[in-house]
Protein backbone atom coordinates (compact mmCIF):
# COMPACT_ATOMS: atom_id res chain seq x y z
CA UNK A 1 0.00 0.00 0.00
CA UNK A 2 0.87 3.75 -0.62
CA UNK A 3 1.49 5.90 1.93
CA UNK A 4 -1.00 8.48 1.87
CA UNK A 5 0.31 12.12 1.13
CA UNK A 6 -1.09 15.04 3.47
CA UNK A 7 -1.86 17.00 0.83
CA UNK A 8 -4.21 14.72 -0.32
CA UNK A 9 -6.59 14.41 2.84
CA UNK A 10 -9.77 16.04 2.66
CA UNK A 11 -9.93 16.18 -1.22
CA UNK A 12 -12.63 13.72 -1.65
CA UNK A 13 -14.88 15.77 0.62
CA UNK A 14 -14.10 19.24 -1.57
CA UNK A 15 -14.56 17.62 -4.80
CA UNK A 16 -17.89 15.78 -3.51
CA UNK A 17 -19.23 19.42 -2.52
CA UNK A 18 -18.06 20.92 -5.58
CA UNK A 19 -19.43 18.60 -8.17
CA UNK A 20 -22.71 18.43 -5.93
CA UNK A 21 -23.25 22.23 -5.94
CA UNK A 22 -23.10 22.54 -9.32
CA UNK A 23 -25.17 19.27 -10.00
CA UNK A 24 -27.50 21.14 -8.10
CA UNK A 25 -27.74 24.40 -9.69
CA UNK A 26 -27.72 22.59 -13.18
CA UNK A 27 -30.92 20.48 -11.61
CA UNK A 28 -32.85 23.86 -10.46
CA UNK A 29 -32.03 25.27 -13.70
CA UNK A 30 -33.94 22.36 -15.65
CA UNK A 31 -36.83 22.61 -13.56
CA UNK A 32 -37.07 26.58 -14.05
CA UNK A 33 -36.80 26.24 -18.01
CA UNK A 34 -39.80 23.59 -17.81
CA UNK A 35 -41.81 26.02 -15.46
CA UNK A 36 -41.01 28.87 -18.07
CA UNK A 37 -42.45 26.18 -20.93
CA UNK A 38 -45.01 25.54 -19.18
CA UNK A 39 -46.51 28.83 -18.17
CA UNK A 40 -45.47 29.94 -22.15
CA UNK A 41 -47.80 27.02 -23.61
CA UNK A 42 -50.45 27.14 -20.97
CA UNK A 43 -50.75 31.08 -22.20
CA UNK A 44 -50.32 30.24 -26.04
CA UNK A 45 -53.14 27.19 -25.68
CA UNK A 46 -55.79 29.45 -23.33
CA UNK A 47 -54.92 32.70 -26.31
CA UNK A 48 -56.11 30.36 -29.09
CA UNK A 49 -59.02 29.05 -27.51
CA UNK A 50 -59.99 32.64 -26.74
CA UNK A 51 -59.32 33.82 -29.80
CA UNK A 52 -61.37 30.62 -31.53
CA UNK A 53 -64.59 31.68 -29.28
CA UNK A 54 -64.63 35.36 -29.99
CA UNK A 55 -64.13 34.01 -34.15
CA UNK A 56 -67.34 32.59 -33.61
CA UNK A 57 -70.28 33.90 -36.24
CA UNK A 58 -72.02 34.71 -32.93
CA UNK A 59 -68.78 35.53 -30.73
CA UNK A 60 -67.22 39.18 -29.47
CA UNK A 61 -63.41 40.14 -28.85
CA UNK A 62 -64.96 40.31 -25.24
CA UNK A 63 -66.26 36.66 -25.01
CA UNK A 64 -62.20 35.45 -26.47
CA UNK A 65 -61.15 38.07 -22.98
CA UNK A 66 -63.88 36.22 -20.92
CA UNK A 67 -62.54 32.66 -21.93
CA UNK A 68 -58.95 33.41 -21.90
CA UNK A 69 -59.08 34.82 -17.97
CA UNK A 70 -61.23 31.99 -17.50
CA UNK A 71 -58.59 29.17 -18.76
CA UNK A 72 -55.30 31.00 -16.81
CA UNK A 73 -56.99 31.58 -13.83
CA UNK A 74 -57.50 28.03 -13.84
CA UNK A 75 -54.41 26.65 -14.96
CA UNK A 76 -51.77 29.01 -13.42
CA UNK A 77 -52.88 31.93 -11.26
CA UNK A 78 -55.14 34.88 -11.60
CA UNK A 79 -52.02 37.39 -11.90
CA UNK A 80 -51.41 35.17 -15.29
CA UNK A 81 -54.41 37.00 -16.35
CA UNK A 82 -54.25 40.35 -15.92
CA UNK A 83 -53.72 41.52 -19.39
CA UNK A 84 -55.94 39.97 -21.65
CA UNK A 85 -57.07 41.65 -24.74
CA UNK A 86 -59.33 40.76 -27.92
CA UNK A 87 -59.20 42.69 -30.90
CA UNK A 88 -60.10 41.93 -34.88
CA UNK A 89 -57.27 42.11 -37.06
CA UNK A 90 -56.46 42.42 -41.10
CA UNK A 91 -53.41 40.37 -41.99
CA UNK A 92 -53.49 39.86 -46.03
CA UNK A 93 -56.87 40.27 -46.50
CA UNK A 94 -58.10 37.66 -43.93
CA UNK A 95 -60.20 39.02 -40.56
CA UNK A 96 -58.50 37.06 -37.36
CA UNK A 97 -59.74 37.63 -34.22
CA UNK A 98 -56.86 38.04 -32.00
CA UNK A 99 -56.69 37.86 -28.18
CA UNK A 100 -53.24 39.01 -26.67
CA UNK A 101 -51.86 37.84 -23.62
CA UNK A 102 -48.81 39.35 -21.22
CA UNK A 103 -47.95 37.74 -18.25
CA UNK A 104 -44.61 37.64 -15.86
CA UNK A 105 -42.48 35.56 -16.50
CA UNK A 106 -42.18 33.06 -13.35
CA UNK A 107 -38.18 33.44 -12.01
CA UNK A 108 -38.32 30.98 -8.66
CA UNK A 109 -41.34 28.73 -9.02
CA UNK A 110 -44.26 30.76 -9.78
CA UNK A 111 -43.21 33.44 -7.83
CA UNK A 112 -41.20 36.41 -8.67
CA UNK A 113 -40.73 38.20 -12.22
CA UNK A 114 -38.25 38.70 -14.66
CA UNK A 115 -39.59 40.10 -17.66
CA UNK A 116 -43.06 39.45 -18.98
CA UNK A 117 -43.90 37.25 -21.66
CA UNK A 118 -46.56 38.13 -24.51
CA UNK A 119 -48.46 35.33 -26.49
CA UNK A 120 -51.29 35.71 -28.97
CA UNK A 121 -53.67 33.35 -30.43
CA UNK A 122 -55.56 34.10 -33.80
CA UNK A 123 -58.74 32.60 -35.53
CA UNK A 124 -59.85 33.49 -38.65
CA UNK A 125 -63.45 34.96 -38.06
CA UNK A 126 -66.58 33.11 -39.77
CA UNK A 127 -69.10 34.98 -42.02
CA UNK A 128 -72.67 35.82 -40.14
Amino acid sequence: MRPRDAADEGSAAVGFVLVGALVVVLFVAVIQLALVLHVRTTLVDAAAEGARLAARADGRPQDGVSRTVGLVTSSLSERYARDVTAETVRRDDVLLAEVTVTAPAPVIGLIGSAGTITVQGHAILEEQ
